[in-house]
């Protein structure tokens, strides 16, 4: 795992430099995606720290009166790891951060979204400031990786550093199943963990898919208002992404519904048995795949640009339109080496004019296309400045 601490070390900065300036520091993102080994690489160049494991009774127990443990500890940066198994603390951190009255005070790791955990939104505000950690990107791996290695075993850290190919998948099908029998009870969902594990493998199929809900539905015997409650529960887990329509500035009938994307391609593979490459290149979602594997590092590597993608009902689309103000770049994805674009591309181009357009490609060699339209490899692209 050492290959980890290094290529971490961005989010390892950007978390300390969070400490020295908010009371409250929350690292959230999916379960398994190295939070803790993040937190205890931070934590050494803070010698006076506490660190607890909420999942463990004995660390929950020494919570048994949370202002006298506040006290004990005021001089030291305190860690609380799953702090969503105890949002009822909140409220005691925002009195306890009040009466000190300086910074760094408090790290806290969750396995869910701070929408989910509304307890520190309400208590803590303008006092926390949060941090996503996501598995694996393709920046942080492509020294030690190929980019294939990360699209196939998807990016956590102990599915990608396996010591072979069927560990890899063992762990990920292991993953699923701890999730759905273990991890959403504890958030206090009452969905029967078969029906959830069906939804979520329905998601693998439709990868990448406009949602439909009633659809969905039917096949479940659920209706839609369950399927957007199942929705909402991958999603605030960080396991799903809803990649919303572009609606602004445009007299054209848009498409309304959102697309659908597990966010790490390891787990789309897992959820369908797809164990090897050559699998995934015959299998009906390889392209779909592909297009969630590059749109999820792009969204992560251009975190100031909010991500849409642009479809009209008379099929002008493109994969994924990244705005920041008057700032539009389209993107376009294809899983082929010699990638061709649709006339509805085009027509869509027409009708956003954005300041740049990409055709992302496993491609050796960027190169123009036609039109402004510039051909390169995800990893390129991640090395642009728009």
């Amino acid at each position: 795992m050492h290959r980890y601490k290094i290529i971490k070390r961005d989010k390892q900065q950007l978390v300390e430099n969070r400490l020295k300036n908010n009371p409250v520091v929350a690292l959230l993102g999916p379960r398994q995606c190295g939070k803790s080994t993040l937190a205890h690489q931070i934590l050494k160049k803070h010698p006076n720290h506490i660190y607890l494991d909420l999942e463990k009774n004995t660390d929950i127990a020494k919570l048994s009166d949370v202002w006298a443990f506040f006290q004990i500890h005021r001089n030291e940066l305190i860690c609380l790891d799953e702090i969503q198994r105890a949002p009822e603390i909140f409220s005691q951190i925002r009195s306890f951060c009040d009466e000190q009255g300086t910074n760094g005070q408090f790290l806290i790791l969750g396995s869910a979204s701070r929408d989910l955990i509304k307890q520190s939104s309400e208590s803590l505000a303008g006092r926390i400031s949060y941090v996503e950690l996501s598995p694996f990107s393709l920046t942080e791996v492509a020294y030690a990786f190929d980019w294939r290695d990360l699209w196939l075993a998807g990016g956590f850290p102990n599915s990608l550093l396996a010591q072979d190919p069927d560990n890899s998948f063992d762990w990920r099908l292991n993953f699923v199943r701890t999730f759905l029998e273990r991890d959403i009870p504890q958030l206090g969902f009452r969905v029967p963990s078969q029906v959830l594990n069906r939804f979520w493998t329905m998601c693998a199929h439709k990868q990448g898919q406009l949602l439909n809900a009633t659809q969905l539905g039917n096949a479940l015997g659920v209706t839609h208002h369950t399927i957007k409650n199942y929705i909402d529960i991958l999603s605030e887990t960080f396991m799903l992404r809803q990649l919303n329509p572009y609606h602004e500035n445009t007299k054209k009938r848009l498409i309304k519904s959102p697309k659908l994307y597990i966010r790490d391609t390891g787990i789309v593979h897992a959820l369908l048995g797809i164990e090897c490459l050559d699998d995934l290149l015959g299998h009906p979602v390889c392209g779909y795949s592909y297009e969630g594997f590059v749109i999820e590092n792009i969204i992560q590597h251009f975190r100031k640009y909010d991500a849409y993608f642009y479809r009209t009902s008379g099929g002008h689309e493109i994969d994924l339109l990244l705005v920041k103000g008057n700032r539009k770049i389209a993107i376009e994805v294809k899983v082929s080496t010699t990638p061709v674009l649709e006339k509805g591309f085009w027509a869509a181009k027409k009708d956003m004019q954005p300041d740049a357009c990409y055709l992302v490609a496993p491609v050796e060699q960027r190169y123009p296309l036609k039109a402004g339209v510039e051909v390169l490899s995800l990893g390129d692209l991640l090395t642009e400045t728009f």
